[in-house]
Parts: C-alpha cells; sequence; structure tokens
C-alpha cells in the first residue's frame, strides 16, 4: 500500500470524529473534564504530553506543528532532534520536505495568473505552448489547468521505464492523483511568466507572504536549517538538496521546502483573504480554489490543488506530503478560521500522523 493511501485511510478514519460525537472515548471524557479550557489549550496541553511517548512508538526523530486559530498563529513548537546523529534540537526554524503539500502552494500561484488574465483555468494548456508533454495523443490538446489542479488530467502519478507517460482516461472523467500533470502545468507557468519557478514562487508568493524560511533549491539557509531526513527505524538518511535542474521538473508537485510556521502563515492567507493584490487573491478566486470539482470517495472530494473532507461539521480542506524520510499535514477550517500544520523528519511520521488525525483534542479544536 502506497504511504498517500494509508494516511488517506487513516484520515478518513479520524475524520469521523469531526461528526457529533456520541459515546465518549477515554480521551474525550479526559478532555470533558477539562471544559473549562478553550479547545486550543486543551490540545496544546495534549500535545505536549502525548507527543514524546506517540514521536517514541513511532520511532520518529523530531516534529514541528504549528497551530491557527482566528485566522493568526496562536502555538508552534519543535520536539525531538533535526539529527539522530548530531542530537541537534527541533526549533521554530528548522526546515522540511513539504512533499506534496507543495501542491496548494502552486494552486494558488495558478489562480493568480489566472485572475490576471495570463492564462484560464479552463483553455487547453497546449495552446500556451508549442512543445509537447506527450507525443501522439490527441487528448492532449483537451488538457487544462483545471484538469491538472483537480488531478483530474488522465496522467499518472509518475512515469518509469516500465510505465511510460501516457493519459490514461479521457481528461476530466475521474480522478487520478499526478504529479506529472503538475510538471505540465509547471512547464507552461514558466513558458508564460518567462521565468525560472523558484525565483517566481519567490517573488510572487514567498517573499510577500512572509515565509523567509521557505524555498526550492537547496542554499546556505538550508544547510543552516534543514532537518535530515530518517528510515523507518529512526536511522538517518542522506538529504536530497534541491537543484535548479530537479525543481524544473518537481518544484511545483513536491519540491518546497518550509517550516510549519512559513506554511501557517500560506494558510492564513488562504482562511482570511485580504483582498486582491499584486500577488494576493481576491474572494471569488479563494472560493473557487477550494470549491469541490470532483468526488472522490462518499465523503471527500477534491477541489484545484486541495483535497476536501465533507462532515456534519462543514468542510476541512487538507493536503499531505509523503517524501523519503519526510512526512507532513495541514488541514483548515475556512469556516472557523482555524487549522494545523505538522511536520516530521521520519518515515515514522506516517504512524504518527495517522495517530494524531484521529485525537479528539485536534478534531475538537478543528470544529469549535
Amino acid at each position: 500500500m502506497r504511504r498517500r493511501d494509508f494516511l488517506a485511510i487513516g484520515l478518513r478514519s479520524g475524520l469521523c470524529s469531526l461528526l457529533p460525537l456520541a459515546a465518549c472515548s477515554r480521551e474525550e471524557r479526559s478532555l470533558n473534564a477539562t471544559n473549562d479550557l478553550t479547545p486550543e489549550k486543551i490540545l496544546i496541553t495534549d500535545l505536549e504530553k502525548e507527543l514524546p511517548g506517540m514521536m517514541a512508538d513511532a520511532n520518529l526523530p523530531g516534529l514541528s506543528i504549528a497551530l491557527i486559530k482566528d485566522a493568526k498563529l496562536v502555538w508552534r513548537r519543535g520536539f525531538g532532534v533535526k539529527d539522530a546523529a548530531s542530537k541537534q534540537p527541533i526549533d521554530n526554524d528548522t526546515m522540511f520536505e513539504a512533499a506534496s503539500m507543495s501542491k496548494p502552494v502552486f494552486a494558488y500561484i495558478v489562480m493568480k495568473l489566472c485572475e490576471k488574465g495570463v492564462m484560464d483555468l479552463d483553455t487547453p494548456l497546449s495552446r500556451y505552448t508549442t512543445e509537447r508533454f506527450l507525443q501522439g495523443d490527441p487528448r492532449l490538446e483537451r488538457i487544462t489547468a483545471r484538469h491538472v489542479l483537480s488531478h483530474t488530467s488522465g496522467f499518472q502519478n509518475w512515469r518509469s521505464e516500465k510505465e511510460p507517460l501516457k493519459i490514461h482516461f479521457a481528461p476530466g472523467e475521474k480522478y487520478q492523483y499526478s504529479g506529472e500533470g503538475y510538471s505540465y502545468l509547471q512547464s507552461v507557468v514558466t513558458r508564460l511568466t518567462q521565468q525560472a519557478f523558484g525565483p517566481y514562487m519567490q517573488a510572487n508568493l514567498l517573499e510577500p507572504f512572509g515565509m523567509t524560511l521557505s524555498g526550492y533549491v537547496w542554499n546556505d539557509t538550508c544547510e543552516r536549517h534543514m532537518a535530515r531526513p530518517h528510515d523507518a527505524a529512526g536511522k538517518p538518511m542522506n538529504s536530497k538538496k534541491g537543484t535548479e535542474e530537479s525543481v524544473a521538473r518537481y518544484g511545483s508537485a513536491g519540491a518546497l521546502l518550509t517550516t510549519p510556521t512559513d506554511y501557517a502563515k500560506f494558510l492564513i492567507e488562504v482562511i482570511e483573504p485580504k483582498g486582491s493584490d499584486a500577488v494576493r487573491l481576491n474572494s471569488e478566486s479563494v472560493k473557487e480554489m477550494l470549491r469541490p470539482q470532483i468526488k472522490n470517495g462518499d465523503s471527500s472530494s477534491w477541489a484545484l490543488g486541495w483535497a476536501v473532507q465533507h462532515t456534519e461539521n462543514g468542510d476541512f480542506d487538507y493536503h499531505g506530503g509523503d517524501n523519503d524520510g519526510f512526512h507532513a499535514f495541514a488541514m483548515v477550517s475556512v469556516e472557523r478560521k482555524s487549522g494545523y500544520v505538522v511536520m516530521t523528519n521520519g518515515d515514522g511520521g506516517t504512524k504518527l500522523l495517522n495517530a494524531l488525525i484521529t485525537r479528539s483534542a485536534m478534531n475538537r479544536f478543528l470544529t469549535t
């Protein structure tokens, strides 16, 4: 089973507790005993007490978390170490690979280009470039930015020697998660903007949003602040240092390097739009970005760059990220202007994130 599928199963299970609660678990009874506290204080107390043990159980060296309430960063903290060998502790400036959590950030940029009239969500991407991402399949001429951002392009996730790039179904027909689609759209955006991907993202989103410890290509800042990846046993792995060449291929789909604090700044821009300017989306564009486009199960959908979980307590927008040695997750309630970001530096992060998502304190924080 792929890590993404494993996390999705845990997420759907955990989000059941976003529905009205009936019989209380032992954890829930404990929370009810402290109902004089705010949900964020209950959650912070729970995390400070339980996370170290959960990390040990998952062989996870390090974790960093940020909480958002009322569209403000209300708490952040690092646990554990950046490197099991050096024992250097995680702090609020520790950077992680965001992996597929890069996709919502790129989606925001695409929505802004559409808002500016540089491109259109429903115009075939082939009209913006003479280069062909795939030869010999006329269905390429139908793939739009909307298809890519909602994972309905028809491309597989990634090509390989055993599975060459191909379009597996008519664009828009159904959902199939695809990094290749994002790579295609990124190539079009790069051609339209006439700028390399990393510098364009830096100038048009990271810097304006105050994401000062975020980027794509490895540099001196990464050398000082990046956590080291670890395997499932908690043993250090070699860091993969993004280059301009690798970012040109994988930047939009999974190459963002960031901190939970910086990513929370991005989420706040989505939760509470400040009004359109040279880089920020207007409220209508944000609504369209978060609007469900295609169903992915009975209670979930894909929007543009985001997954959406539908519950009786409203919709929750989320995305996970999985690279070797790094696993992360973010979820927001736009209605309640709340959310959280968790980033880890070990393959044990998958197990911990599944456990964390199911905690009553975490779900109560999002729903009140």
